[in-house]
């Protein structure tokens, strides 16, 4: 982790990738953490991954650790859903201490994720293999050092911080919410009072990252 400025490169999801392959090849199990403010394309790099290095990777998403809508409202924090304190971050950690070592040949640890259908967490629901080289884990406070998040950073052997245009990153979380059955006015309201305000907090961890990025636009699209 670099203790100076990090200059933001302008790279192509296939140079992204490739970095990734480079990761996996290193012949130690290495976890990679991609993260950004909301909507700047966290899933489109983890899927484009995935996808080219097949039983190489496997995937641990933060949002896996989403705490229950029901705990939310007991806690009076469910108009909030998404901000730091709306996750079990000490369970994030646990699960990211146990996939950090390489595990017996016939090992598989499990990790839960988030079914955005229904808006709820389902546990055990992605395996992470022995043969699994690179982990990934992705999620908006992988850098944020308050709040029980600063066991996250230690965990993870590489952060790449993806950024976008605030113009866009708007639009692309819109048009999700949009596309998720919301009105409009009700889409931008929820973007502009919740997910603005977990932005500015995840963007203060910047400089944190190992590699700071931004895809071109012809590879951007309106995932996380």
């Amino acid at each position: 982790m670099s203790g100076t400025r990090t200059d933001v490169l302008t790279l192509s999801l296939a140079e992204l990738v490739a970095r990734a392959r480079g990761l996996a090849e290193s012949g130690t199990r290495t976890v990679l953490g991609i993260t950004g403010a909301p909507g700047a394309g966290k899933s489109t790099v983890v899927e484009a991954v995935l996808a080219d290095l097949g039983s190489r990777t496997a995937w641990v998403p933060m949002d896996g650790f989403h705490l229950d809508n029901g705990v939310l409202e007991r806690l009076g924090r469910r108009g909030r859903k998404g901000a730091w304190d709306t996750f079990d971050v000490d369970g994030y950690a646990a699960l990211l201490q146990r996939v950090r070592q390489m595990p017996d040949a016939d090992a598989v640890v499990y990790a839960p994720t988030f079914d955005r259908s229904v808006e709820t967490a389902v546990a055990a629901a992605l395996p992470v293999p022995a043969e699994a080289s690179l982990v990934l884990t992705e999620g908006n406070y992988l850098l944020h050092d308050h709040g029980g998040w600063e066991q996250v950073r230690p965990l993870l052997d590489q952060v790449w911080f993806l950024e976008v245009p605030e113009q866009e990153r708007v639009r692309r979380l819109v048009g999700r919410r949009t596309l998720d059955g919301e009105a409009p006015e009700q889409a931008q309201a929820w973007v502009r009072g919740v997910d603005q305000v977990n932005a500015e907090l995840v963007l203060a961890g910047a400089e944190r990252a190992d590699l700071r990025l931004c895809l071109p636009s012809r590879a951007r699209g309106v995932r996380r």
